[in-house]
């Protein structure tokens, strides 16, 4: 690449800082060479504080430079007016979307060939150039370190000889993907659009959901060097300011050199960072978002991730489903029984079956010990053992359908447990109970409706088992009371984890282990910092009709 040394050092002179003078000598020692990589950091250090010059061969040269000369950024010179002032647009190759661009162009070319623009007012220029440009926004700017920043999100930006600002004109089109349905939480019944890669498509999805004036979008950058596009989205007048501005405050004080998903944000924004139970809820649905924001909660898009964060969030909420809401509520209340139900069974299935065979046999009607004896006669090892080897086994399995190609992964992880469960059997080395037990857990571990709050299972089903294992029931009841203690002492953006089993809410109960029908539920949860609880009329419940006004004939 070809550096114009003379136009950086003009820039730079003509920024009149003390800094810029000696970056000007730094440049003037590199005469008829490349800048040196420090003097490169150097000058990008300073990207923020410099101006945009009313020389537009200047702009250019800085432009390029600060660039690295990169083999994507685009360069169009044109001559605007019928004077013919000259100008340069500049953008990034596949991240701004060409037809826009295009668009941008012709009208450039085409418009006012014979107006003549007032080169010798600033102001005016700017206004005319304003008016010209086809585009929703079209905005100003002052500082070379802007326009790098919008040139990096895909934007659009024109110098002009003369002008001391340039123009941004969103056009920001990166590569992305059209709404599916969510892989991790699939529905029968309810939308089938998810989140995707692009922070505006997700907002639109819950725009489309929710057409209030009062949904507030407010956009931060956070990273340092990737400079993610993150949205706080809330509802005013149910969302207490109290929770926007806390959000707000641990969102801001986040300082890393990049934030390529929202796992990155969850873990500096939770109130325990020790915990291995999931304190925000992660989802890929904007109907779940939508509902969320209702009910008086913060909801963060990170671009770049389909995943939202909402907040705060408690251990019912992670074991709610979308499709709980879509079915008659006896189904749902069912549904949702059965889920806390095997809940239990994935958490202490295979520690109640270590703790009895090993210490308790004496629980065991005599029929089905003689079945468990005969079953386990030529194992080699203990139960405990024979238990944590089937879990690791299972885990590697699962482990192994997910990270394999999606043709393959799930005829693997299938195959895979058929043949070494079937062998292990054969072989000796385990009882065909256990190999019942393991299944039964790993299956139960599958309702579980969010991904994050099956995993803290998954880990917490090893420590119990190595508890009973060691001391039995005793072992598993100290584990439960040590886990009731930490579960007590979580808390999420300042509500307790627990909510509203510990502390008891009463109305809140009809929509915790059952969900009660729509029309019942006419208040917001009360555990929730909400402002505005009332959320259905007293009307809604349905009723037969009375006998004057049933149809038919007479």
């Amino acid at each position: 690449m070809q550096v114009d040394h003379q136009l950086i050092v003009q820039y730079l002179r003509r920024w009149q800082v003390a800094r810029a003078d000696e970056l000007a000598a730094e440049v003037e020692n590199c005469a008829g060479a490349g800048l040196s990589d420090q003097l490169q950091l150097a000058l990008a250090a300073e990207k923020a504080y410099m101006p945009v010059s009313p020389a537009l061969a200047e702009n250019r040269a800085m432009v390029r430079t600060l660039m690295g000369y990169s083999a994507d950024l685009m360069e169009r010179t044109l001559y605007l007016g019928a004077d013919r002032l000259p100008a340069a647009l500049f953008c990034l190759d596949a991240m701004s979307e060409r037809a826009q661009v295009m668009t941008i162009l012709e009208s450039l070319a085409v418009w006012g060939q014979d107006r003549k623009l007032p080169a010798d007012r600033p102001d005016s220029l700017l206004t005319a150039l304003e008016q010209m440009i086809p585009s929703v926004m079209v905005r100003g700017v002052g500082v070379l370190g802007e326009v790098l920043e919008s040139l990096l999100a895909g934007d659009t930006v024109l110098f002009v000889e003369g002008l001391p600002s340039a123009l941004i004109m969103p056009t920001d089109g990166p590569p992305g993907r059209q709404p599916d349905e969510p892989l991790t939480e699939p529905v029968v019944r309810g939308p089938k659009d998810g989140f995707t890669e692009t922070v505006s498509d997700n907002v639109a999805l819950i725009r489309r959901r929710m057409r209030d004036d009062r949904l507030r979008v407010e956009r931060l950058t956070l990273g340092e060097r990737s400079r993610t596009r993150v949205v706080l989205l809330y509802l005013m007048g149910i969302a207490t300011p109290e929770l926007v501005q806390e959000v707000r405050t641990r969102v801001g004080r986040i300082q890393i050199d990049a934030v390529l998903g929202s796992g990155y944000i969850e873990e500096m924004v939770e109130d325990d960072p020790l915990t291995i139970f999931p304190l925000l809820k992660v989802t890929e649905r904007p109907d779940v978002v939508t509902a969320g924001l209702l009910e008086g909660k913060v909801a963060l898009l990170v671009d770049g991730t389909p995943h939202a964060v909402l907040m705060p969030s408690t251990l019912v909420a992670e074991m709610q489903s979308a499709e709980d809401y879509y079915h008659r509520w006896p189904i749902s209340s069912f549904v949702r029984s059965l889920r806390y139900l095997y809940l239990l069974i994935a958490f202490l299935g295979p520690s109640i079956y270590v703790a009895v065979t090993t210490f308790h046999q004496e629980l065991i009607p005599t029929n089905l010990l003689i079945t468990l004896i005969a079953a386990r006669e030529g194992v080699p090892f203990p139960a405990v053992l024979e238990a944590l080897m089937m879990e690791l086994t299972m885990e590697a399995l699962r482990e192994a359908g997910v990270r394999l190609p999606k043709v393959v992964g799930q005829a693997v992880s299938i195959v895979g447990a058929l043949v070494i469960g079937e062998s292990a059997v054969q072989a000796g080395l385990v009882s065909p109970v256990m190999v019942i037990v393991v299944a039964l857990t790993a299956i139960s571990s599958f309702i579980i409706p969010l991904y994050a709050m099956s995993l803290a299972v998954r880990v917490l089903r090893f420590v119990l088992m190595i508890l009973a294992g060691t001391f039995g029931f005793f072992g598993i009841v100290v584990g439960l009371m040590a886990l009731f203690v930490h579960l007590s002492s979580l808390r999420s953006f300042g509500v307790p984890y627990l909510s509203p089993i510990v502390p008891p809410t009463g109305g809140d109960q009809r929509d915790v282990f059952v969900r009660a029908p729509w029309w019942a539920m006419r208040r917001r949860p009360q555990f929730m910092p909400a402002v505005d609880h009332p959320r259905g009329g007293q009307g809604n419940r349905p009723s037969r009709p009375s006998a004057g006004k049933r149809g038919g004939t007479p």
